[in-house]
């Protein structure tokens, strides 16, 4: 139990708490005492953060007697199945905030989806993406499996910039079927030397998981300019120039 008990405090890392003002502040005068108390304000900054409704008394009996080697007052499947408890609780309750959370946010992001539903020049395909031309062109639109160069500023729903070409100062390039379903389906109605804006519900983009910067069931907008398509010659134009050529 002692050895147990030492390497959770090695495990944690922790505030030092102060002595509680109810009682007589302790004489910390011998390395042990000093020690004593390091260690316990160490272990209690951490019980203070994880167990918020604790009973100090009994948990104080409890350390007390399992330090001591002494008979305890449950058996280590009562004590087992309380802490397991505890910890089912918890994890409901985080369940349940995170589930407030999202019907929040679904809301949030509907009202969002909505306002722009109304908006001059946005359109929307069937897989509920939306989008609005800023820019056209002549040029010729990619097809799934192209390379692509293009410039771009990804934003959230709050406006919040999680990424931009722009402010590094340097376009990127990547295949069209390898990045999310929301850009390779946008990118394929844009035509090189257009500039478009590209509302992406969570499903076409990070979905539950998120990524990085972009929490879960998060919609995105970016603002996307297709300044090439750099797709790789296939097998049979080297062959038919070979035939043009004898």
């Amino acid at each position: 139990m002692k050895k147990t008990f030492i390497a959770a405090l090695m495990l944690s890392t922790t505030t030092l708490a102060f002595a509680d003002s109810d009682h007589d502040a302790p004489t910390l005068e011998s390395k042990e005492q000093r020690l004593g108390y390091s260690v316990g304000s160490m272990f209690g900054g951490r019980m203070g953060q994880d167990f918020t409704d604790l009973d100090l008394e009994t948990f104080i009996k409890g350390f007390k007697d399992a330090y001591a080697g002494k008979q305890l007052s449950m058996t280590e499947e009562e004590i087992e199945a309380s802490i397991q408890a505890f910890q089912q609780e918890k994890i409901a309750e985080a369940q349940r905030e995170q589930e407030k959370l999202a019907a929040e946010a679904a809301e949030k992001n509907a009202s969002w989806f909505a306002e722009l539903d109304k908006t001059d020049g946005v359109m929307k395909t069937e897989s509920g993406l939306m989008y609005k031309a800023i820019t056209t062109s002549e040029g010729k639109s990619p097809i799934e499996t192209d390379t692509v160069k293009v410039n771009y500023e990804g934003s959230l729903v709050d406006g919040t910039v999680f990424d931009s070409s722009y402010e590094r100062g340097e376009p990127i390039s990547f295949p069209l079927n390898q990045v999310i379903p929301g850009w390779t389906e946008g990118l394929q109605l844009m035509t090189v030397g257009s500039k478009y804006e590209l509302y992406i519900p969570a499903d076409l983009a990070y979905g539950p998981g998120g990524t990085g910067p972009i929490p879960p069931n998060s919609p995105l907008k970016f603002v996307v300019e297709l300044l090439d398509i750099e797709t790789a010659a296939t097998e049979e134009e080297p062959m038919e120039d070979e035939e043009a050529a004898k």
